[in-house]
């Protein structure tokens, strides 16, 4: 057996506090991780505030975990001891449905997330199926790796979902913890990239991200200039817009894809899509493949968020900084002796 310890919320929208656990005998297939860094996202506040439903307390958050092999059930394949690894949003899922045997392992429906009924990695240590645990390849930053492990992701996988191509031209809604990786990523991709943003003085930002153009994103006539001119837009934000006039500067079989958690629903009028055969889509996180993908080519290309370090001791310092939307643009948790 082996006790963690880690940042517990006890009930919904409580501060965290420290507290051990017993994670009980290492499953067969199980993979125990020393916790280095772990990223902050705003999904770990929602389930902090459990405002999806599906939080079960207590629980310990964290999903972008960077950390070191420690212990390999007998049945655990690809990893040896010592090895840098990541964990992101998923922890594990069945391996045999008709999803995990076509590679679709994070459309599993028995798929278990990190946090949320399972402990995370705002902790000393945490645990996770072997497939899930992410090699990490060499020359990759450890210290702002843990975000591209789920908002990373998040944002790459229409690019390999969808086969965009280099010369495509891409719109970003959003220069926040998700659009500003994505910006990065389309740049680094060869796309051509358009950033849509509320917040003026994000433009330069924007632009030192990889953005070529930069449009308002509350302002229906610099939308309109651009209209039928883009073959991706993504979708980052989580508040309502103006979605016909976003659905319109997409390019005859131009794709919205939404990754953004928007609790509200989304119109589409059918015209906008069907007289240029348009199409809305959206994805989770990707499966293990997906994710050593995104791995390799940021570590390439050199891609990596901008973060702000946090020791783990100061985690509701950090979460705070988060919801008042000062974090630019993701925020990591630094374990001692990390």
């Amino acid at each position: 057996m082996s006790h963690m310890q880690g940042w517990a919320v006890q009930q919904a929208g409580q501060p965290l506090v420290l507290s051990s656990f017993d994670l009980g005998p290492l499953g067969a297939e199980e993979v125990e991780v020393a916790v280095d860094y772990c990223g902050i996202c705003h999904s770990d506040v929602s389930m902090i505030a459990n405002e999806w439903g599906m939080s079960r307390f207590p629980f310990v958050p964290g999903h972008e975990v960077i950390g070191r092999v420690t212990a390999l059930g007998p049945q655990a394949k690809g990893l040896t001891l010592g090895q840098r690894v990541g964990i992101g949003w998923n922890a594990e899922s069945c391996m045999h449905c008709r999803q995990c045997l076509s590679g679709h392992q994070n459309l599993c429906a028995a798929a278990v997330p990190t946090i949320g009924g399972h402990h995370g990695g705002f902790a000393d240590k945490l645990r996770a199926h072997w497939a899930w645990t992410i090699p990490l390849p060499d020359g990759i930053d450890l210290a702002s790796a843990g975000p591209l492990l789920c908002g990373g992701i998040t944002v790459l996988k229409p690019f390999l979902a969808y086969g965009i191509s280099p010369s495509a031209r891409v719109g970003v809604v959003g220069i926040g913890g998700l659009g500003h990786m994505a910006v990065k990523f389309a740049r680094a991709w060869g796309c051509d990239v358009t950033a849509f943003t509320s917040t003026p003085a994000k433009a330069d930002e924007a632009r030192s991200f990889g953005a070529q153009h930069v449009v308002a994103s509350r302002d229906a006539n610099a939308i309109s200039a651009i209209a039928g001119s883009l073959d991706l837009l993504l979708v980052t934000v989580n508040v309502p817009l103006d979605w016909n006039a976003l659905l319109n500067t997409l390019a005859p079989r131009g794709r919205m894809h939404v990754v953004g958690a928007v609790l509200e629903p989304i119109p589409v009028p059918a015209f906008s899509l069907i007289m240029t055969e348009r199409e809305v889509s959206g994805s989770p996180t990707g499966s293990p493949v997906d994710i050593a993908t995104l791995l390799a080519f940021a570590a390439r290309h050199d891609v990596r968020p901008q973060i702000e370090l946090f020791p783990m001791d100061q985690v509701n310092e950090a979460l705070r900084h988060l919801e008042d939307g000062k974090a630019r643009y993701r925020i990591v948790l630094e374990a001692k002796g990390a």
